[in-house]
C-alpha cells in the first residue's frame, strides 16, 4: 500500500495545522486562527485580500518542503480543524484598541510583526502581546501606525495643535479628550463633528485626527446610501469618518447614534436557510461638514461639535502630509503619554450628562492638566441644545407656552388638548399655516415631545406622561428657580 494511502493528505495538512497554528471561536462561533507566538488571528473561512488562513497554510506547506495539496484534501482539512475548534474556549478578536490583563489597554500597531502598545497604569511600552491576552483581527481598513517616541514632553501635542486650525482652546481640549477616549476600547465617545467656514481645513483635520489612530492610510469617506453598508464598513475598522455631510435623514441619524453607544445587528447567515450572523459594534465617529440642517435630540446629546477657522498661511497638500507624517510618532507617544496621566487622575463622575464616560474622562483631563474640558463639553452640548430648538418650531411653540406660565406652575392635559392647545399658538391670530412635519395627531405629539423631554428639560421645561382613572395625560411644567447652593454663592 502506498505512503499516500496510509496517510491522507488531509491528515498530514490537520496535523501541521495544529502543529503551527492555534484555533478558537469567538462567541458567535467564527473559528479564528493564530499562528503560534503571534496576535493576529485571521477566520479559516475567510477568502479576504487581506491574507485568508487558507493561503498561509498553503504557503507554510509549500515552504517547509512538505507539498502542494489539492482543493479537496484542503477543504476537508479545515472543515475537520473548525469542527475541533468548536469545542476549545471562547475568545474575543478585536480590531485596533483591545482590553489586557491588570487594567491595561493594547493599541494594534498594524504592523506585520505584531507590536503593539501596551498601555498599564504607570505608563507605556511596545511588546509583542500575548495571543492568550489579545487576538488582533485585520481587514483592509487596518493601517498601519509608527512606532511611537517615548519622553516627549508633550511636544506632540502642540505640533498637533499647530497643524490644526482649531478656533478655540476649548475645541482643542475636546479634541484632545476624544483622542483619548479612542484609545479606550468600553468607553463611548461623543462623535466630532468638525465645522468651520468654507476653506477652513475641516477634510484634512478631521484625517488628521483619524491618522492619529488608524495610521496615514486611514480617511474620510462618504455616509453610504443606507444602513446596511455603513454598519458593514463600520464593523470592519475602529474610526469611522464622515466627510462632507450636508443632510442628515432620520435613518442616518438613528444609525449613528447605535454606532456611537452601541448595538448589534443580526442577519441571515449566507447559504443557509435558518442560520444567522451577529454584528456587534460600538465604534468611535467623526464627521464634517458646514451644516447638517436639522439636528434630532437624541443625536445632539452624543455629538462633539469641534469649530474650525480658515488658516492664515496656505500649505500644499505635499508638504502638510509630509510634515504630519515625520511628526506623527511624536504625536502619538505624546498622546499616549497624557492617556497615562488622565487614567491615574482622580475626578468626581459627573451625573447630569448622557455621555457620563466620555464626561468623566474630561473630568479627568482637568484634573491632569487644569484645561478646563468639561466646562466646554457642556458648553458644547448647550450650543447643540440651541440648535436643536432652533431646527424644531414644535419646541419653540412649547417654550413659548412656558414661558407665558408662572413659575412652579404645572399643567396637565391629554395630548390631543395639547396639540389643539400649541397649534393655536402657534397659528397665531392671523392663522399661519402649519409648517411641514407638525405633528397631526395627539399620538404623534406625544412621541415628538419624548424626543424633545432631554432637550427641553436643559432649558427648565419638565415634561412627563401620566395617567388618570379615564385617560392618559402629558404634563408640562416650569419648575420656579431653586435658591443657589453655598458652593454657588462662594463663586461669586
Amino acid at each position: 500500500m502506498a505512503d499516500d494511502d496510509k496517510n491522507p493528505a488531509r491528515e498530514i495538512i490537520t496535523d501541521y495545522a495544529q502543529a503551527h497554528f492555534r484555533y478558537f471561536r469567538t462567541a458567535d462561533g467564527t473559528v479564528y486562527a493564530q499562528r503560534n507566538g503571534h496576535p493576529v488571528a485571521r477566520p479559516i473561512r475567510s477568502q479576504g485580500t487581506t491574507g485568508s488562513h487558507r493561503q498561509e497554510l498553503m504557503v507554510g506547506l509549500f515552504r517547509d518542503g512538505i507539498g502542494v495539496f489539492n482543493g479537496t484534501a484542503m477543504k476537508e482539512a479545515l472543515d475537520l480543524i473548525e469542527a475541533l475548534a468548536l469545542t476549545e474556549d471562547v475568545q474575543p478578536v478585536h480590531i485596533r484598541v483591545a482590553p489586557g490583563y491588570d487594567g491595561a489597554t493594547w493599541l494594534d500597531l498594524g504592523r506585520s510583526d505584531g507590536q503593539s502598545v501596551r498601555i498599564h497604569p504607570t505608563g507605556w511600552d511596545i511588546r509583542t502581546p500575548d495571543p492568550q491576552e489579545v487576538c488582533w483581527r485585520r481587514t483592509q481598513l487596518t493601517g498601519e501606525l509608527p512606532l511611537p517616541v517615548k519622553d516627549t514632553d508633550d511636544k506632540g501635542i502642540d505640533l498637533l495643535m499647530r497643524l490644526c486650525n482649531f478656533a478655540t482652546a476649548e475645541t482643542e481640549c475636546l479634541a484632545l479628550a476624544w483622542l483619548i477616549g479612542c484609545l479606550g476600547p468600553t468607553v463611548p465617545v461623543p462623535a466630532p463633528f468638525l465645522t468651520g467656514p468654507q476653506g477652513a481645513g475641516k477634510s484634512t483635520g478631521g484625517r488628521m485626527l483619524v491618522r492619529i489612530i488608524e495610521g496615514m492610510t486611514g480617511d474620510l469617506r462618504r455616509a453610504p446610501k443606507d444602513e446596511e453598508n455603513l454598519i458593514t464598513a463600520v464593523a470592519a475598522g475602529w474610526v469611522t469618518a464622515l466627510d462632507n455631510l450636508s443632510h442628515m435623514t432620520p435613518e442616518l441619524s438613528d444609525a449613528m447614534c447605535c454606532i456611537v453607544t452601541g448595538a448589534e445587528n443580526v442577519k441571515r447567515a449566507l447559504f443557509t436557510d435558518g442560520d444567522v450572523f451577529r454584528i456587534g459594534y460600538r465604534r468611535p465617529l467623526l464627521l464634517t461638514g458646514i451644516d447638517v440642517g436639522v439636528i434630532r435630540p437624541d443625536l445632539a446629546e452624543r455629538l462633539l461639535p469641534l469649530r474650525l477657522e480658515r488658516p492664515r498661511v496656505r500649505r500644499t497638500e505635499a508638504e502638510l502630509w509630509s510634515d504630519f507624517a515625520e511628526v506623527l510618532p511624536v504625536i502619538l507617544g505624546s498622546l499616549l503619554g497624557l492617556t497615562v496621566q488622565v487614567r491615574a487622575a482622580q475626578a468626581d463622575i459627573p451625573t447630569d450628562l448622557r455621555m457620563a464616560d466620555f464626561a468623566h474622562l474630561c473630568a479627568q483631563l482637568d484634573a491632569a492638566t487644569g484645561l478646563g474640558a468639561l466646562a466646554a463639553y457642556r458648553a458644547s452640548l448647550d450650543d447643540l441644545n440651541d440648535d436643536v430648538i432652533e431646527g424644531d418650531l414644535l419646541a419653540q411653540t412649547v417654550l413659548k407656552h412656558a414661558a407665558g406660565a408662572d413659575p412652579g406652575t404645572e399643567q396637565r392635559m391629554t395630548s390631543a388638548e395639547w396639540l389643539h392647545c400649541l397649534t393655536g399658538l402657534y397659528t397665531g391670530e392671523d392663522f399661519r399655516p402649519l409648517p411641514k412635519g407638525w405633528p397631526t395627531t395627539g399620538k404623534v405629539l406625544s412621541d415628538r415631545l419624548k424626543r424633545l423631554q432631554p432637550t427641553l428639560a436643559a432649558r427648565g421645561v419638565l415634561i412627563d406622561w401620566g395617567r388618570t382613572k379615564t385617560s392618559r395625560y402629558i404634563e408640562i411644567a416650569r419648575p420656579a428657580a431653586s435658591p443657589p447652593s453655598p458652593e454657588q454663592e462662594a463663586a461669586f
